[in-house]
């Protein structure tokens, strides 16, 4: 028994080491690109013209961003037999584990409520400009 829950443990490793390369890899994208261009989302411009053009390069960037979030997920999936295991030999690489699921949930919630901002923020200002329009309009009529 004790050479089977061997077995099983470096199993386990090795798996980890596999699947850790690819956190790694979405890891360093998080926070050399995709935690920066979030930032950058923060502040949208006040013409709707502007706001349009910011809206279609978050958009090509959600893109990006949504399939790193996607395979960041994936490897935890592989990850999650982890949790039968109570063993205290791999102690260390559940701490590792959480530490990737705690930034891949961080940064996916960051990019859903940008998404939603900016999706927001373009139906407001295109609502806005209909009614400016429609006060030009009426202006005009009025005038005439």
């Amino acid at each position: 028994m004790m050479s089977n829950k061997r077995i099983q443990e470096l199993e386990l490793v090795m798996e980890f080491e596999k699947v850790e390369e690819c956190f790694k890899e979405v890891s360093s994208w998080i926070e050399n690109v995709g935690k920066k261009r979030l930032k950058e989302t923060v502040s949208l411009d006040d013409s709707l013209e502007m706001l349009l053009q910011a809206q279609k390069q978050f958009k090509e960037f959600d893109l990006v961003a949504s399939e790193y979030c996607k395979r960041g997920q994936e490897a935890l999936k592989k990850m999650n037999q982890w949790e039968d295991f109570s063993f205290v030999d791999v102690h260390s690489y559940r701490v590792k584990l959480q530490a990737y699921r705690d930034q891949l949930e961080e940064f996916c919630t960051q990019l859903d409520k940008t998404r939603h901002r900016v999706c927001e923020t373009v139906r407001l200002y295109e609502f806005f400009d209909k009614v400016r329009q429609g006060i030009c309009c009426t202006e005009e009529g009025v005038k005439s």
